[in-house]
């Protein structure tokens, strides 16, 4: 691999991880801050996800923490499966039935599916804190 081609994907990676990870803080400050969890519990019972009580906080923890890592690029195997695994509940308890497209299809939870477990396989790459860690997967 030249310098060009192994700095171009540092950058890539680090491109990747940092909008992946806002988005997934995004949505876990506003399951927690913004609907408060209690409501996310009954909204997680409505939608018929099981044990709402228990995974109404894991998920929302989850996108808050998991995020915050995946944007600083820290323990990103970790947590990218692990956001991986909670978009495929996503998909498979909630948006399967709403069809592809948004509002309610599963585009959204498919493509940030991908992203967590593209970086769970790469590694956050060398503009990471995992890197400093000396766990920087690729570039």
């Amino acid at each position: 691999m030249t310098t060009r081609t192994t700095s171009t994907l540092a950058l890539g990676l680090a491109l990747l991880r940092l909008v992946v990870g806002i988005i997934f803080i995004a949505h876990g400050a506003q399951k927690i801050f913004v609907y408060g969890l209690p409501a996310v519990i009954g909204s997680f019972g409505q939608m018929g996800i099981p044990v709402p009580a228990l995974t109404a906080p894991l998920v929302a923890w989850l996108e808050l923490v998991g995020g915050a890592a995946l944007a600083a690029g820290l323990f990103t195997p970790f947590f990218g499966v692990a956001l991986a695994i909670e978009m495929v509940g996503a998909i498979l308890l909630v948006h399967l039935k709403g069809g592809f497209f948004l509002p309610n299809g599963m585009e959204h939870a498919l493509g940030m599916f991908g992203a967590a477990a593209a970086l769970a396989l790469t590694g956050p790459g060398s503009l990471s804190l995992d890197r400093l860690r000396g766990r920087g997967g690729c570039a």
